[in-house]
């Protein structure tokens, strides 16, 4: 059994006088797993996602990605961890429209301080590999959503990340080019990479995940590990 990229001990999130996000939540996922995490709104699923990128702290608790107590970090040793250990990917792709598809993948690459002809060697392996080569000199809003996401997949992975985080990377899509990017995470994952995605999309659960948790209240209600032929 492999050693857990993310472990979460005794964590609990609490925002001003309402009930805890997140309640005592012990979890771990382990290197190769892709995890989705489900759950009706307010379950604390994007809780546990922000806590995982850094972006939060915990109330009480810890919070250990790829051997880093992220919890603990300074707002500088957070946004390293981010730049190099982390890669996210959201519902609205987050995409610069006045740059290209290229220099929208090779942003994380330029604040990593890589050299632009490494970054653009690793650009162009990224966006063949993704299927959006023919793309690398348009801008993002001449691209299908589905094709936005694709470039989105590859800016994240361009520092190669220990982690991939998605964020409902289907939830603003049309049937098509949802399909599109469970099959695009199905790939991702079946080559080693690990995933953690919050949805709201069964099939895209089912699809590509490996072990499926349901939040309610803020505790695991559910802990399903799939096998690969039940995927």
């Amino acid at each position: 059994m492999s050693t857990p990229i993310i472990t979460v001990r005794d964590v609990s999130k609490t925002y001003d006088e309402g009930p805890p996000a997140l309640a005592g939540l012990d979890l771990e996922v382990r290197a190769g797993e892709a995890l989705a995490v489900l759950g009706p709104s307010g379950s604390g699923k994007s809780t546990l996602l922000n806590l995982v990128a850094g972006l939060d702290k915990p109330s009480e608790g810890s919070v250990t990605v790829d051997g880093l107590r992220v919890d603990e970090m300074s707002e500088a040793g957070l946004a390293r961890y981010r730049r190099d250990r982390i890669g996210m990917v959201f519902q609205f792709f987050n995409l610069l429209d006045d740059l290209t598809v290229e220099d929208n993948v090779l942003l994380p690459a330029q604040l990593a301080g890589m050299s632009r002809p490494v970054a653009r060697r690793r650009a162009a392996e990224l966006l063949e590999r993704l299927g959006i080569d023919r793309h690398v000199r348009a801008f993002p809003g001449r691209l299908s959503g589905g094709e936005r996401q694709r470039v989105a997949v590859a800016r994240a992975l361009m520092n190669r990340p220990a982690l991939l985080l998605a964020d409902e990377p289907t939830g603003a899509l049309d049937s098509a080019s949802a399909a599109d990017v469970r099959e695009l995470l199905t790939g991702l994952n079946a080559d080693g990479q690990t995933i953690v995605l919050v949805t709201h999309d069964t099939a895209l659960a089912q699809a590509c995940a490996s072990r499926t948790i349901e939040l309610v209240d803020g505790r695991i209600a559910r802990d399903v590990l799939r096998t690969a032929a039940a995927r």
